[in-house]
């Protein structure tokens, strides 16, 4: 019986890793007090290349929204991204995103979609909405859905045109196009980011306004804005009528495994978009 006791523990330890029950913590770069000045923040805390490296998916996951927003903050657009990049979303820890949301989709849609509920928003974006793809020549990008059947009820059984790219094996519809261009962030106004505006769209190749004109400026108003981890990795803010929503990232594993060395090594990317006074200052001396 002491031999069984003394092996609970251990049989605890190795149920934990095989069901996933350790959390992993936030990213280990330094953060100061909640709001902290943002300049003041990078002037003193600056994340490094070895910083960055060291950000992940599921360690951003697990921040809280205040530390997300530090890193963000001390972030700058990078390029703009090209190609297809895969997407995962993440709302505020502890910030009420869901509630906001329910305010805006319960109010934004005019009655088309009836019985949304946002506790299974976070979820139904994991299996329906899988990134976004850029096309940099155009400055434009559209969204990858990998299911259909929720927007079925808007499309009805007009699917045989929307656009589609073939992602490992299989077909990835092409939905809700944006345009991509550098503004002013709307958390940090000290550089730009890389905006994707959803607004006015119905000039861009393949638009269909069932369902695009759902996050045009008749319907959710979806704006999105997106700054650059390190190549290939990009984060990213979503707002619903002016209202921030989520977080999401963005994460192309090619160009991820080609540059992360290099950027590792120098710190240097091209950028598109403008970087900021304090920036330019501390890349002089």
């Amino acid at each position: 019986m002491r031999r069984f006791l003394r092996l609970i523990p251990c049989w605890v330890f190795l149920a934990g890793l095989l069901l996933g029950c350790q959390k992993a913590g936030p990213p280990p770069v330094k953060f100061a007090s909640p709001g902290y000045d943002f300049a003041r923040l990078e002037h003193e805390m600056p994340l490094t290349p070895a910083d960055l490296t060291t950000i992940a998916p599921d360690n951003l996951r697990a921040a809280t929204q205040e530390q997300v927003d530090q890193i963000y903050a001390r972030l700058t657009a990078g390029p703009i991204p090209d190609g297809p990049y895969d997407g995962q979303m993440f709302f505020p820890k502890g910030g009420g995103g869901q509630a906001r949301l329910a305010e805006i989709v319960g109010g934004g849609l005019k009655g088309r979609l009836v019985n949304f509920k946002t506790a299974t928003f976070e979820k139904m974006g994991e299996v329906v909405w899988k990134g976004k793809v850029f096309y940099r020549d155009q400055r434009v990008l559209r969204n990858r859905i990998d299911d259909l059947l929720v927007l079925k009820p808007l499309i009805g059984e007009d699917a045989g045109n929307i656009q589609k790219l073939e992602m490992d094996g299989k077909d990835a519809w092409l939905l809700f196009p944006a345009k991509v261009y550098c503004g002013q962030s709307l958390l940090d106004g000290r550089r730009e980011s890389v905006i994707i505006d959803y607004a006015f769209t119905d000039d861009i190749e393949g638009y269909r306004e069932v369902p695009d004109a759902l996050a045009g400026r008749d319907g959710l108003e979806i704006r999105d804005e997106i700054r650059m981890i390190r190549p290939g990795f990009y984060l990213g803010r979503a707002y619903m009528k002016k209202v921030f929503v989520l977080n999401f990232m963005l994460t192309n594993e090619d160009v991820i495994q080609q540059e992360t060395a290099a950027f590792k090594t120098s710190g240097k990317v091209n950028e598109d978009c403008w970087v900021g006074s304090q920036r330019l200052t501390a890349m002089a001396q």
